[in-house]
This record gives structure tokens, sequence and C-alpha cells, in this order.
């Protein structure tokens, strides 16, 4: 799952559609190198990314999905994603978000089992949508 994981955030990371990634597993985020230090460079199966276009566009992403479960769990053996903003969050104003540390156009992904490849299409075709 983590190797799958950074992998998606690679992917992500270079997406016309992504405006920023968290990740810790990659070597530009500020806890990388603890991350190196103590989990052996495995990060873990959860990682957060923007959607560029906002609220809007993080809605579409999320409708667009087709392997991936629209779900606000984390850490199952399937691959999850969430827009806070519209699901988790939906009844805070924008302050009140942003205190929370979640923005418009942000989607939570717990990244599963599933073959990376179908993964990364499933991602592709979704941000394209949105």
């Amino acid at each position: 799952i983590c190797e799958s994981t950074l992998k998606v955030a690679e992917f992500l990371k270079g997406h016309a559609k992504v405006a920023w990634v968290n990740y810790a597993g990659l070597p530009d985020h500020p806890d990388h190198a603890l991350v190196q230090k103590y989990m052996g460079g495995r990060a873990s199966g959860i990682l957060n990314f923007g959607v560029k276009g906002g609220r809007e566009a993080g809605g579409r992403f999320q409708d667009a999905l087709a392997l991936v479960t629209r779900l606000v769990n984390i850490g199952v053996c399937k691959t999850l994603a969430c827009h806070p903003a519209t699901t988790t969050h939906r009844q805070l104003g924008a302050d009140e978000m942003a205190k929370a540390g979640v923005s418009e156009d942000m989607i939570r992904l717990s990244v599963g089992i599933e073959h990376i490849d179908d993964l990364i299409a499933d991602l592709d075709q979704a941000l394209k949508a949105a």
C-alpha cells in the first residue's frame, strides 16, 4: 500500500489538474526525513491533494470515480476517496474549514491494494472530468 501511495502521489504531483499534493513520502514534504529515519521510507497509505477548480471540481472528481470508492473511512484494503468540503466538513464555514486544515479543493485518498495501473487510470479519468 505504501509503495502504491508513493506512486499515486508522484502521479498526482505531475498532473495538470492537481494544484498540490501533501504526502510525507515525497522528498519535498517537511517530514520526509522523519519518514526515512523512523518508518523505513514508507510514509503511509493516506494522502491529500487539491483539485484545480476548487469545491465544484472536487465534487466532480469524486463523482467521476469508478474503481475508487467514495467513502469517508480510511485505512482499509480498498482505495477510498473523500472530498471533505462536500462531505465530512460540509456544515462548516470557510473560516472553520481553514482552522480544521480543510480546503475547498482537498481530496483525501486512502490507497488500497488494487493494481497501481488501475488506480492511476481511475484517478486520471476522474481528474479529467473535474
